[in-house]
């Protein structure tokens, strides 16, 4: 399906595309370091429910709730750096840029300018007709390595995929309610005491957050592997990555090889903004990320 989508897609037809997406998330990243994670995220949930079509952007309506009203869409954020590059875009080039590309494009923007690598990635995807809230079932932060594959697997991702795109809480933050569980009543023996101690003192306040990646919270390294091998880990999840011995080995690879990191989160970041994209004629080009058009305006590709 994906074999529509290249690299350059919009070379002749908005040829400043990229590089006005990467001067948006430039702006927003030397004020907000925190974006990548954001971006992250919003990619991650947009591509693993109904594929990478933007279904994340669009609000809901009185009688219809979409993606972003479902409890672990709520915490989302980067909607409005994405709105504003859609409109500089529509401004250079009307209907012609989707939405699904500027949140693929801008995350791998977002990721470089973090210090993690810079790859090019193939465009053409359509933004898709359908957002509804109970399409949303993403795994959760509590799942052992089994269950959390059997998510990336219905994906066609493999558990090194699954392992590497996890990295990604490199410059992620989570709040205590979802780790609480490791510190109370009895401190998870698999985490290190000197860090349940530390964190059993942050959340003491319920709307307390944690850095997932304790030593170079804004930065995409191999840092987080490390971290959980010295157990680390603030969530189940990544705590469980060193504790499976299926996905134990691939922990070991990156902890000790940044560059080995870096190619397989390229290669992996790659692979899921194909999950299922629409292309040719599929979809639409939406005007405004955050409402389907109106079914006069739609733009079908001949």
């Amino acid at each position: 399906m994906y074999a529509q989508l290249q690299v350059g897609f919009y070379n002749s037809t908005c040829p400043q595309t990229e590089t006005i997406v990467r001067q948006a998330v430039q702006n927003q990243f030397n004020s907000d370091p925190s974006i990548t994670a954001a971006l992250l995220r919003m990619h991650f949930h947009d591509c693993f429910v109904r594929g990478c079509d933007a279904s994340i952007l669009i609000k809901s309506t009185g009688s219809k709730k979409s993606e972003r009203e479902a409890g672990p869409n709520k915490t989302v954020r980067g909607y409005e750096l994405i709105d504003k590059i859609k409109k500089t875009l529509e401004t250079s080039c009307p209907s012609t840029v989707s939405c699904a590309d500027i949140i693929t494009l801008a995350t791998r923007d977002s990721v470089a300018l973090a210090g993690g690598p810079n790859y090019p990635i193939p465009t053409g995807r359509r933004d898709g007709l359908i957002s509804n809230i109970a399409d949303v079932n993403l795994p959760g932060p509590s799942l052992t390595i089994p269950q959390a594959l059997q998510f990336f697997t219905n994906k066609g991702l493999t558990l090194n995929d699954m392992v590497t795109l996890l990295g990604a809480h490199t410059v992620g933050i989570a709040h205590c309610n979802f780790f609480q569980g490791r510190l109370s009543p009895v401190p998870d023996k698999t985490m290190d005491p000197t860090l349940a101690a530390q964190l059993l003192k942050t959340c003491t306040k319920s709307s307390a957050t944690a850095f997932l990646d304790q030593n170079t919270s804004f930065s995409v390294d191999n840092e987080y592997y490390r971290q959980i091998t010295l157990r680390k880990g603030i969530l189940t999840i990544d705590q469980e990555l060193t504790l499976d011995k299926s996905s134990a080995p691939i922990v070991t690879s990156f902890a000790a090889n940044k560059d080995v990191f870096s190619q397989s989160f390229a290669n992996a970041m790659i692979k899921m903004a194909n999950i299922d994209v629409l292309v040719g004629s599929a979809g639409e080009i939406r005007k405004n990320c955050g409402v389907f058009n109106q079914k006069a305006n739609r733009k079908v590709v001949n």
